[in-house]
């Protein structure tokens, strides 16, 4: 899919947390390669955080750079395996107000090429919630490379035709305009 030169570039500020219950930021691998990617690819990184498995410590975060007008996407690594203590998408089910089921499915798809049936562990969702994305990752760091280098690299460019997320931006929150 091409990238058209003729339009604007316009970075988006892209908060990562990365859920774990034993990393911190001198090891968070994941966490590394998605801010590397983040800003190679000319976006800001709005924000980082590292949180325990924890839903209402995730649901806390995500309701703060919600709420956060410096914050457009929240991409977040870790906990959306299948586990006692992998609770982010339940965090993210509490926050979302529309699922992104493509972007799941996408992934799944993809790591499928990559890991083959171990991708029906993966329970990778993405939404939108008070005008920003949201984006929960495997814990990987492959995980976080696929996500980015396949999917969001592209729907995060403005440029990235024939559509892409940041196009909709403006209008993610037009149902409260029309209330």
């Amino acid at each position: 899919m091409p990238i058209d030169e003729s339009r604007t570039f316009l970075p988006v500020n892209i908060a990562v947390l990365t859920v774990s219950d034993t990393r911190d930021l001198s090891t968070d691998r994941s966490g590394d390669t998605l801010v590397q990617r983040i800003a190679a690819a000319g976006h800001r990184v709005a924000a980082r955080e590292i949180v325990r498995d924890d839903a209402p410590a995730i649901e806390a975060l995500l309701r703060r750079w919600i709420a956060d007008p410096a914050v457009d996407c929240v991409i977040t690594t870790g906990g959306t395996g299948i586990t006692g203590r992998d609770v982010t998408p339940e965090a993210f089910d509490r926050v979302l107000e529309k699922q992104i089921p493509g972007f799941g499915e996408l992934f799944r798809m993809l790591s499928y090429a990559k890991i083959g049936t171990s991708t029906i562990q993966s329970r990778a969702i993405g939404g939108v919630a008070g005008g920003t994305y949201l984006f929960a990752l495997p814990g990987s760091t492959g995980a976080c490379k696929d996500a980015w280098d396949d999917i969001l690299v592209h729907q995060l460019d403005s440029r990235f035709r024939p559509c892409n997320l940041v196009e909709l931006m403006p209008r993610l929150q037009e149902h409260l305009r029309a209330a």
